[in-house]
């Protein structure tokens, strides 16, 4: 059974940092699209970031591009997403998810496996 466990979550002020790791198992990590979606309360799950198996290829949101970077390392099994600038906005629950696309998608549909999520509050 194809595992995402989220950690890296946490309080952070406005302006800060965060870096958010997913560890996947039992899955072929590097044939993967990995990406990272969001969902703040009462709202609809969202698109944050994207990245291809190899890591060459990366897709942002508006709302994030320039602020957020999606990395992985293949060797590790593990997906990153470096948080910086951080706004109140940002403030949600973080999934990373797993699909076999050919290219990084923002639509849920193309993604196969979800983690538990970890919360991410944003303080002003």
């Amino acid at each position: 059974q194809v595992q995402l466990v989220e950690s890296g979550g946490g309080l952070v002020q406005a302006g800060g940092s965060l870096r958010l790791s997913c560890a996947a198992s039992r899955l072929t990590f590097r044939i993967f699209t990995m990406g990272w979606f969001r969902q703040a309360p009462g709202k609809e799950r969202e698109f944050v970031a994207a990245v291809s198996g190899s890591g060459g290829n990366t897709y942002y949101a508006d709302s994030v591009k320039g602020r957020f970077t999606i990395s992985r390392d293949n060797a590790k099994t593990t997906v990153y997403l470096q948080m910086n600038s951080v706004i109140p906005e940002d403030t949600a629950i973080y999934y990373c998810a797993a699909g076999v696309t050919t290219q990084p998608t923002m639509s849920t549909r193309s993604y196969d496996y979800w983690g538990q999520g970890t919360q991410v509050t944003v303080s002003s």
